[in-house]
């Protein structure tokens, strides 16, 4: 290398190293000293500068000691400049042991995909960087140092068995249970004598009255059932009992009526009618004096014991469902309170508009809290019970067609590895192939070592091009000298 070359390389150490730190541990020194200094340097073989001898951001253009007496490590001028990547003594590779290292090819300094089987320099004078047996291993996987894995943040973790929790969340609304709503209505005409104090939204219980009837159809079976079984003549002939009783049963006169009547062997002008059930009055359209015609509903009672929510099931959710799942439902009504319940049904029917099927949830509701046409918000844990081999979702990178992780082989070398994905949730993905338990996997900062190790890749393929280029040049120069 000529003397100017050198003050040129020189210049540029200087800036390097005299920005720094310079002004912060040394006395100022002029800009031609410093230059002369290093090219006197590089000349003559002697360090270029000393650093920590424990990998610390400490240097010296003279020699030194720490504090405890141990010196000062000295660095040639042909050694990295690399001041990013501080590294323990213990890691760093010596230049014996980097000699001892066979050099593959020469890469370009600025990661252009250009590379030399000799060493080179670019167009803007710097030189290709060495690239060495094993830093690029067959295997696709990659080597960082310490300092490059603590700046990008690369984080690992274990691939561990835990269960995934799936939430299927869906709106919805309260309904009342069909099953448990009774309507009171007169099958004969009637009228209406007295009320009892019932309203809508009354809560009522089995067998309490809820109102007094007189029809004169009922009047007149009582009667005639009365008239058959007090009758010498044909009170032991079963059938005609029978006959009489089931004609008021098909009135739908109240059981209590009838066993009342045949205890008293009277009929009372007016019937008392009871509450079928334990509920709440939906509706009363019974007013004292007015007269009920064949049909007319009067009293509807629904029992709100247990209640059903409908929910709305997007079509892609369907098959992780299923009848007798748990589900949790959250009232709006009542924030931070979690009502359980079951599927009971899956309406086979999907809405073409909104891509939805209904959900019927079976909703006890002991304390009534829950109320009809409220809005709800449910959530169907499709996960298994049994825990499954599973990492984090970040770690997965996935490009549609290949899932693959970083598997963290120790000392800064990671390795790309496929892998099959199943059930998310929580935040983590099962890996139902590709991993075992234990595995470390990268979890952040694994899509630049991705770009890095694609990089690498690159440029390897072009090295081995070139080389093969190079070889078949080498070939036919050969055969064309042959006589």
């Amino acid at each position: 290398m000529t003397r100017l070359g050198l003050a040129g390389a020189a210049a540029a150490i200087v800036a390097a190293v005299g920005v720094a730190f310079i002004g912060r541990f040394y006395q100022p020194r002029s800009t031609s000293n410093l230059v002369a200094s290093a090219v006197q340097a590089t000349e003559t073989g002697a360090p270029l500068y000393f650093r920590d001898p424990d990998g610390r951001p400490f240097y010296s253009l003279t020699p030194k000691r720490t504090q405890d007496g141990r010196d000062y490590r000295p660095v040639p001028a042909g050694a990295d400049l690399g001041f990013e990547e501080v590294e323990p003594p213990a890691a760093m590779p010596t230049a014996e042991a980097k000699a001892e290292r066979k050099i593959k090819y020469y890469r370009n300094p600025m990661g252009l995909p250009d590379t030399s089987p000799v060493p080179k320099k670019d167009s803007m004078g710097m030189d290709y960087i060495a690239v060495y047996e094993g830093d690029d291993s067959d295997d696709g996987s990659l080597t960082l140092s310490p300092g490059r894995i603590q700046r990008t943040g690369v984080t690992s973790e274990p691939a561990e068995l835990r269960r995934i929790r799936t939430l299927v969340r869906a709106p919805g609304t309260i309904q009342l249970d069909e099953r448990r709503v009774s309507v009171i209505a007169m099958r004969a005409e009637s009228y209406v004598q007295k009320v009892a104090d019932v309203t809508t939204g009354s809560r009522v219980t089995r067998g309490q009255p809820l109102m007094e009837i007189y029809s004169p159809a009922v009047s007149s079976a009582a009667a005639e059932y009365l008239a058959t079984i007090t009758s010498k003549a044909i009170a032991g002939i079963e059938p005609y009992g029978r006959g009489s009783r089931q004609r008021l049963v098909n009135l739908d006169v109240p059981e209590a009526f009838i066993a009342e009547m045949e205890k008293s062997r009277t009929v009372p002008i007016a019937i008392q009618w009871s509450s079928p059930r334990d509920g709440i009055v939906l509706q009363r359209n019974a007013i004292e004096g007015m007269r009920a015609q064949p049909g007319d509903v009067l009293f509807r009672i629904a029992d709100v014991s247990l209640l059903w929510a409908v929910i709305d099931v997007a079509e892609r959710d369907l098959g992780s469902i299923a009848i007798g799942q748990p589900v949790t439902v959250r009232a709006r009504s009542y924030p931070g309170r979690r009502f359980e319940g079951r599927i009971g049904v899956i309406y086979p029917q999907v809405n073409k508009e909104t891509r939805t099927a209904r959900v019927r949830i079976e909703l006890p509701n002991a304390d009534l809290a829950l109320l009809p046409d409220m809005y709800v918000d449910a959530e169907i844990d499709t996960g298994g019970q049994a825990p499954v081999l599973a990492v984090a979702d970040s770690a997965v990178l996935d490009t549609g067609s290949r899932q693959t992780v970083l598997i963290d082989k120790g000392r800064g070398r990671y390795e790309p590895r496929e892998v099959k994905l199943g059930r998310r949730g929580d935040g983590y993905v099962e890996i139902r192939d590709g991993l075992s338990e234990g595995d470390a996997v990268v979890t952040s900062a694994n899509f630049l070592i991705d770009a890095e190790s694609n990089l690498r890749a690159a440029l390897k393929g072009f090295a081995e091009a070139d080389r093969s280029e190079n070889a078949d040049l080498s070939s036919d120069k050969s055969m064309g000298a042959r006589p």
